[in-house]
């Protein structure tokens, strides 16, 4: 997948994951209640040159999230 690695950013009660140098970004948030995270709609399509496809971008985004999610104590 590459070298490159994602940036990770908590924005009040949200968490940002984007692909620094390429315009790869989601963002995820968890609902009243709900212990695991949703993102919000994102759309686009793979980017020539990027290390790794959009598909590959968002498993890798989903997983940063959680662990980080975790790590502030949001989602079991």
């Amino acid at each position: 997948m590459g070298s490159h690695d994602l940036h990770v950013e908590v924005r009040g009660s949200c968490i940002a994951v984007t692909l620094p140098g390429f315009a790869y970004s989601v963002t995820y948030y968890t609902a009243a209640g709900n212990r695991r995270l949703i993102s919000e709609p994102g759309w686009g399509r793979s980017i020539a040159g990027a290390p790794m496809t959009l598909s590959e971008f968002y498993t890798r985004a989903w997983t940063a999230a959680n662990d980080k999610a975790r790590e502030l104590g949001w989602i079991a």
